[in-house]
Parts: structure tokens; sequence; C-alpha cells
């Protein structure tokens, strides 16, 4: 007899996972269902707004395609995408050789192969606040902890040290640094990155160093944070998705530092590159034309985010109630409103969508407190787009606070 029909059960993990940056998107269908255009500004996907994929890219996709090159690659990536790889992590100070980077689908999918070789159930991660979402997910999916250290917003966002050596444990494995950030925009004096460094080998820990943003600095690209110290535990990450205009290829790189203490690490890394076969294939003929090739759309990107960046500042900052630190690279910004009794960022984040349409993410999917009145900005809408999306979030700010 057939066992009576009931739902089919999830994984206790799934209860555990979430990912905001998507997540809200569930509440921005409800409203364009009730007839109400949505402005998204939660996703940081720079062809949605016009910023196009170099043309030497996509021609290398193209004719590795239309050559055949079609079936599956080794696991840790095509030997012309490794070596090119590695060739600019040593031309920006960092020695590593081909045979310690892999190519992965997006840097997301080499951050995942990280945490999941080096951290078993139970162990702990520190993380900054506000961290980018893809770390606590993936923890939360591995069964290991993500333990929050504070960035100060009334310091340009940056690490609280002292706190990060307070946090460390006996369960402590791995310390992610994100530089230049997400969700804030901030970028780390040396200093500070020569102190996380000295912390991380004081207590036998991994650096998971996220450099993806690196060639975005407003000023122009920030050095690599393993050339401070070659022989550290650091590995460093970095993709074609945002400085190369191409976050749907999902082709990233990973460089395991050449420390012999991460030998163990990158073998376990492999072992569980093997079991996903490989990342797209003819993505990665990108790899060298992108590294090896013309960069000159980033100085004009670079730009653009400049000018988005500064009027996101002095707008946000213009509202009553309302505070934001100057982004220096990247195009996010991480505004801070002050709240009324009872109510949470997610109060003022859905406020926000249900009525005006503009769809932003709480600082909370970041790991900032409830109560913080954080709530992140995607600014690569134009410049006339983006003044008149403020003057709505202005209005809805004004009423928000009165209510």
């Amino acid at each position: 007899m057939p066992v009576a029909a009931s739902s089919i059960r999830t994984a206790k993990r799934v209860d555990r996972f979430t990912y905001a940056i998507r997540n809200i998107v569930v509440e921005a269908k409800k409203v364009e269902a009730g007839g109400k255009r949505v402005r998204y500004l939660n996703i940081g996907d720079p062809n949605q707004f016009g910023f196009l994929t170099p043309p030497h890219l996509i021609d290398a996709v193209a004719r590795a395609m239309r050559d055949g090159h079609n079936g599956y690659v080794p696991s840790p990536g095509m030997a012309e995408a490794r070596e090119a790889a590695a060739a600019d992590f040593v031309a920006r100070g960092v020695n590593v050789s081909a045979d310690r980077v892999l190519i992965t689908s997006g840097a997301s999918e080499g951050i995942e192969l990280a945490l999941t070789g080096i951290v078993d159930e139970g162990e702990e991660v520190l993380v900054p606040s506000p961290t980018y979402p893809l770390y606590t997910a993936v923890l939360a999916k591995i069964g290991a902890q993500p333990v929050y250290y504070r960035t100060d917003h009334t310091n340009q966002w940056q690490p609280d040290l002292d706190h990060v050596k307070r946090l460390i444990t006996a369960k402590t494995r791995a310390l992610v640094v994100i530089d230049p950030n997400n969700p804030t925009g901030a970028i780390y004096p040396e200093a500070t990155r020569k102190t996380l460094i000295e912390i991380a080998e004081t207590h036998g820990l991994v650096i998971l160093a996220d450099e993806v943003y690196g060639d975005l600095s407003y000023d122009g690209p920030v050095p690599a944070m393993a050339a401070l110290n070659n022989d550290a535990p650091i590995i460093s990450y970095s993709s074609l998705s945002k400085a190369y205009l191409a976050p749907g290829w999902r082709a990233g790189w990973m460089a395991v530092g050449s420390s012999p203490r991460l030998d163990g690490a990158l073998a376990a890394i492999k072992k569980l590159a093997d079991g996903r076969l490989c990342s797209p294939g003819p993505m990665q003929y990108a790899v060298a034309a992108a590294l090896t090739g013309d960069r000159s759309h980033q100085v004009e990107f670079r730009k653009q985010l400049r000018a988005r960046a500064a009027l996101t500042a002095n707008r946000m900052n213009a509202i009553p109630g309302m505070s934001c630190v100057m982004p220096q690279s990247a195009f996010y910004a991480m505004p801070k409103v002050e709240l009324p009794p009872g109510k949470t960022d997610v109060d003022f984040v859905l406020g926000l969508l249900r009525s005006t349409g503009v769809l932003t993410v709480y600082g909370s999917g970041f790991g900032t407190p409830l109560e913080d009145g954080f709530f992140r900005i995607v600014f690569l809408a134009p410049l006339d787009e983006l003044r008149a999306l403020y003057d709505d979030v202005a209005d809805f700010t004004a009423e928000f606070r009165s209510a």
C-alpha cells in the first residue's frame, strides 16, 4: 500500500540558509503583481544598467565556442586561464604559481570550496559586519558558525581590530576580509591589512581575501593583501563579474597562497573541485583575454562610479534622519536611517518598496542589527534616474519617520 500522501520534508540546513539580496525579490514580485513598477537597486549587476562586457572578451568566448571548445575542461581550470591568473597575481606582488590557482564558477564557488574544505561542522569563521551574505549562507549549509566582527561606520567602515582579537576562540578557523568591501564600498589602509595578517598568523587562521572589487577603487587598483606577506596563509579571490562586466559568465579564480601550511587546504579544495567536474569551459577563454588584454574600460567605469557614489552620499546625507559614508570603491552604499521606536531596517526597506517601488536590501541581511537602520543601495543606474529615485527615498523617509 502507498504511504499516505504528505509533503516531502526538506533538509534542516535549508532553514538556516538565507541570502537577503535575492530573497527580497519575492516581495518585489508581489509589488509588481499589484501593478506598481519596481526599480531594482538590490543586485550589483552592471549589465542591467548599460555597462557592457568588453568586446574582446566576448570575441574570445565566441571564438572558443565556434572552434568546438564546448566540452569539459580540467577541474582546476584550463591551463591558459590559470597561468594568466597566476601571472596577474605575481604582477600584483603575490608569489603564486599556476598549480595553486583554480578557475571557479565565479568567486562565489571558490569561497564555498574553501570554506567546505577547511571548516568543520561546529567550527567558527570571523566575518565582517556588515558582510557579503554568501559567507553566512555557505557556513549555514556546512553547519559552521559565522562570528561577526565590527566595522565602524563612524570611522569609514574600518574593522574594529580589537574586536577581531577578542572574538577568536579555539574553534576559530578562518578570517574573512572583503576589501574593497561589499556592501560598504570601504577600502582598508595598509596598516589595517598588516594587523589583520598578524592576527591570523598569531592564531593559526586562514585569511579569505575577497578582492573581487580590487580594480574598482575610484583612485585605481588596490594592492593585493597577500602581497604584504607571501608567507601568510591567504587565499585570494577575483573574477570577471565586476571589473570586467561579465557577471553572468560565472568565471572567477582563486589563488591558494604559496605557504606550505596551505598545501593540505589546496589538496582538499582540488578534491572538492573534482566532484563538481569543472566551471563553464568557454568562459574560461575570456580570463586570459581579460588579464592580458585591454583594460581601458575600467578607467571610464571607475569615473562613472565615482560620480554616482558622490551623488548617493550627498543625497542620502541631505535627508533628515539619514547618514551615509562616502564609498571609495565599487557600486554600493550603506546609508543609515534613524528608525522610529519599535521599527526595524526590514520595516523601512519593505515600506520603501511598497510605497515607491524602490528595492534596496535591509542591513540585517548583511549581518547588522535590525534596530540599527542600515540598508544597502546599488547605485549603478544613470545619474538622472538616481536623482529621481533619491527624491522618492527622501519623501518616503520623511513619512516613515513621522508616522
